[in-house]
């Protein structure tokens, strides 16, 4: 097996390892979370559609997954200066009664660039076999809903300025989470990509839903 070929079967391996059960987690109240996500209103929108293409569309994203961007905010494995102080003080339950919110919400999608859409749609969809690069459909599936049961977020509609600079992130190796082998995957993808194809699939992800 070629060392692409092999580096692929890897990834598709962490794919399905990653897709098994989570154990039992504290359960979100979505009445509770609208009052308790006011705080994050400002920044990501009342419904999670947040105007502003540098903060991210939360309306759609699983609950456990935001759980766990809280927790690695807190710990500061995620070190953000803004979001620090905002969510420092919510505890297990507060982190899923607003992610429980913000779940039921439904993400308004963007427009993705022309000019850009063959590129961004191809790697989405097909990946690049020969570099070792999956599909993201993969693991995120064909409309970007990702997969609640494991540790893949929803991408569809998400603003591609922040899609764009979470990829360049993991392309320079970031990797936040301690233990969070998602995110390995994504560094050990992410670094394979050109600058101009971070930049299409971004476009790509903005436009779907």
């Amino acid at each position: 097996m070629s060392p692409h070929r092999k580096t692929l079967a890897l990834l598709f391996a962490g794919c399905v390892l990653l897709s098994s059960p989570l154990a039992a987690q504290v359960v979100g109240d979505p009445v509770a979370g609208k009052t308790k996500a006011t705080v994050c209103a400002g920044c990501h929108g009342v419904d999670g559609n947040s105007t502003f293409g540098e903060w991210p569309k939360l309306a759609g994203q699983h609950e456990q997954y935001i759980v766990r961007q809280v927790k690695n905010f807190q710990s500061k494995n995620r070190n953000n200066a803004l979001m620090y102080p905002m969510i420092v003080n919510l505890t297990e339950q507060d982190a899923a009664d607003i992610g429980s919110y913000f779940a039921q919400q439904k993400v308004k999608p963007g427009t993705a660039d022309e000019s850009l859409v063959d590129v961004g749609k191809r790697l989405y969809m097909g990946g690049a076999a020969g570099r070792g690069i999956p599909a993201c459909m993969a693991c995120h599936g064909p409309g970007g809903r990702g997969n609640p049961g494991a540790k893949y977020p929803s991408v569809t509609g998400q603003h591609a300025t922040y899609t764009a600079s979470v990829l360049t992130r993991f392309q320079g190796g970031k990797v936040w989470g301690e233990g969070d082998d998602a995110n390995a995957i994504m560094a050990s993808i992410a670094g394979r990509l050109t600058d101009d194809e971070i930049t299409a699939l971004a476009s790509y992800i903005e436009g779907l839903h």
